[in-house]
C-alpha cells in the first residue's frame, strides 16, 4: 500500500506504536518507513533514544525506555514523520509538525485529519511552538478522542 498510495497501512502504523501503558508518559512516534539516507533525528535526540548507527540508510529505532517525549527529533526530521503522543484519560494529546499557514491558535478547534486527508475528529489546539531553532517547523500540541490514537497524524482548518 504504502508504495502505491504513500499511505501506510494500519499494520504498517500499530509498528510504530508502542503499548498504551507506556503513552502515559508522552513518547515520540517515528514514521519512517523506508530505508533513505538520513539521520537528523538520531543526532537532535539529547538522550540517545533514536539510533541509525553508521549506516544512514537504516530505519530509525526508538528506544521507549529512553525516550523523554521532548520533541526535538519532531522538528528536526526533514519528512515531518515524526510525532509525540501521551494518553490522559479518554483522550490523546499529540505534539506534531506542522509548517502551514495559517498556523492554529490555542484554543480553536481544528479539525482531526488522518493519514489518508480525511477529517476524522474534533481536534482542540492545546499550544503552538515556534522558536529559530526549529526552522519554521512549529510543534502543534492536539487533544483528540483517544478512540483516534492511531488514526490521527494532524490538523486542518476548518470551512
Amino acid at each position: 500500500m504504502l508504495n502505491k498510495t504513500g499511505i501506510p497501512t494500519k499494520s504498517q502504523t500499530l509498528s510504530r506504536f508502542p503499548q498504551e501503558n507506556i503513552l502515559i508518559k508522552p513518547k515520540a512516534v517515528i514514521e519512517c518507513f523506508e530505508d533513505i539516507p538520513c539521520n537528523p533525528c538520531e543526532t537532535a535526540c539529547p538522550f540517545g533514544a533514536i539510533t541509525i548507527g553508521p549506516n544512514i540508510n537504516i530505519q530509525p529505532q526508538l528506544d521507549f525506555d529512553k525516550c523523554t517525549g521532548c520533541t526535538l527529533c519532531v522538528s528536526s526530521c526533514p519528512g515531518l514523520a515524526i510525532f509525540v503522543v501521551q494518553i490522559k484519560g479518554d483522550q490523546a494529546l499529540f505534539k506534531i509538525p506542522y509548517e502551514f499557514l495559517p498556523k492554529p491558535q490555542k484554543g480553536e478547534i481544528w479539525d482531526g485529519v488522518n493519514r489518508k486527508g480525511e477529517v476524522i475528529c474534533d481536534a482542540l489546539i492545546e499550544g503552538v511552538r515556534e522558536t529559530n531553532k526549529m526552522d519554521h517547523t512549529a510543534i502543534v500540541t492536539a487533544r483528540v478522542p483517544k478512540e483516534f490514537l492511531h488514526d490521527f497524524i494532524t490538523v486542518r482548518e476548518r470551512k
